[in-house]
């Protein structure tokens, strides 16, 4: 039993460490972009209140300038991924306004 404990724990840990990348390419992809990314996580979101995780990564985002570009295709990907569909879609119609 004690194997598939640390075996589910590792799994949850995997899980959640990706997620909070997630978020961080998508904070980053907002900030190269000129969006806000609170502004657009509230937009896809609105009954939610304020999101620590996202808090936690735009700490950890650079300026634009010091960024490595980031596809569009590739943020909407990811969150869908993580059943951040709506949030997809906010970033799919961000994305296709050019910036």
């Amino acid at each position: 039993m004690h194997d598939q404990s640390e075996t589910a724990n590792h799994i949850i840990k995997s899980y959640q460490q990706d997620e909070q990348m997630m978020i961080l390419v998508f904070s980053q992809w907002c900030i190269n972009n000129d969006h806000d990314p609170t502004a657009l996580y509230r937009e896809a979101y609105p009954e939610q209140g304020n999101n620590n995780e996202l808090k936690e990564a735009l700490a950890l985002t650079v300026s634009k300038d010091e960024s490595s570009p980031i596809a569009t295709d590739t943020v909407i990907n990811l969150l869908q991924v993580f059943g951040n569909e709506d949030l997809a879609y906010i970033v799919q119609t961000y994305g296709e306004k050019g910036s």
